[in-house]
């Protein structure tokens, strides 16, 4: 069964690559959904899979790529949207 996660990354998350490896990761687990950075400097990621694949993909989402800082990580379940890829919104 799947779940939509609303995600929301803080730290030194923009300028290190992370919505880039966000997407990669998403593809490779198979989560549908975007990732974008917001103006105050966090990222926010809208996430489509199952319990398994969210799991996994949270978990890759409290540390991020190479050079990010991930300082909090907070997520809701909400009501599903049928992505049908994951994209990179600017």
């Amino acid at each position: 069964m799947s779940k939509h996660y609303n995600i929301t990354v803080k730290g030194k998350v923009q300028g290190v690559w992370y919505r880039k490896s966000t997407q990669e990761k998403a593809f490779s687990l198979g989560i549908k959904g975007y990732v974008k950075n917001l103006p105050n400097g966090n990222v926010y990621i809208e996430a489509e899979g199952n319990l398994d694949q969210l799991k996994a993909f949270l978990s890759w989402c409290s540390e991020g790529p190479q050079f990010a800082i991930v300082d909090d990580i907070s997520f809701e379940e909400t009501d599903m949207q049928f992505f049908e890829g994951f994209e990179i919104l600017h």
